[in-house]
């Protein structure tokens, strides 16, 4: 079972946030799920955000994360590791869904778009494709916070 944790590093039970995922629904908050991933020596670190912001009269916003390692040997390469980030994000937005029906989800991808110069560019089409596919809404960088900012802050 996967630990999540809050954005103070505090253990929080899954049931628990998808409580407050049902709550923050109600008051017509918005959830964005990102997923970003770091090569350290011999690992492959993948982090996951589920962040809420936009409910009413809410200040700023919360999130929750969780970690996973893999051998480095597992992703040989960019695509295999991106198309995991994606699909760690799809899973995610999925299960919530699964438990709160009415929520506005949002996948951030952690990307750069198509018409950039960056290493991620070429895939841009296809995976902003592959996570529209599976009925969410998504935003590439810079405008995909839950992973560039917050989960990659957890992959470090």
């Amino acid at each position: 079972m996967d630990r999540w944790f809050n954005g103070s590093g505090q253990i929080v039970e899954y049931e628990t946030i998808i409580e407050v995922i049902k709550a923050h629904s109600v008051l017509q908050g918005s959830v964005y799920v990102g997923t970003d991933s770091h090569l350290v020596k011999k690992e492959c670190i993948f982090s996951t955000a589920i962040c809420l912001h936009g409910a009413q009269n809410q200040n700023g916003g919360r999130y929750y994360f969780k970690k996973t390692k893999f051998k480095k040997s597992k992703f040989p390469t960019l695509l295999e590791r991106i198309t995991s980030e994606v699909q760690n994000s799809v899973q995610i937005a999925m299960e919530v869904l699964e438990f709160c029906p009415s929520v506005d989800i949002e996948i951030h991808l952690d990307i750069s778009s198509s018409d950039k110069k960056e290493a991620t560019s070429r895939f841009s089409d296809m995976l902003i494709c592959y996570a529209q596919s599976t009925g969410f809404s998504c935003s590439v960088k810079p405008n995909a916070f839950a992973a560039s900012t917050v989960a990659d802050k957890h992959t470090k």
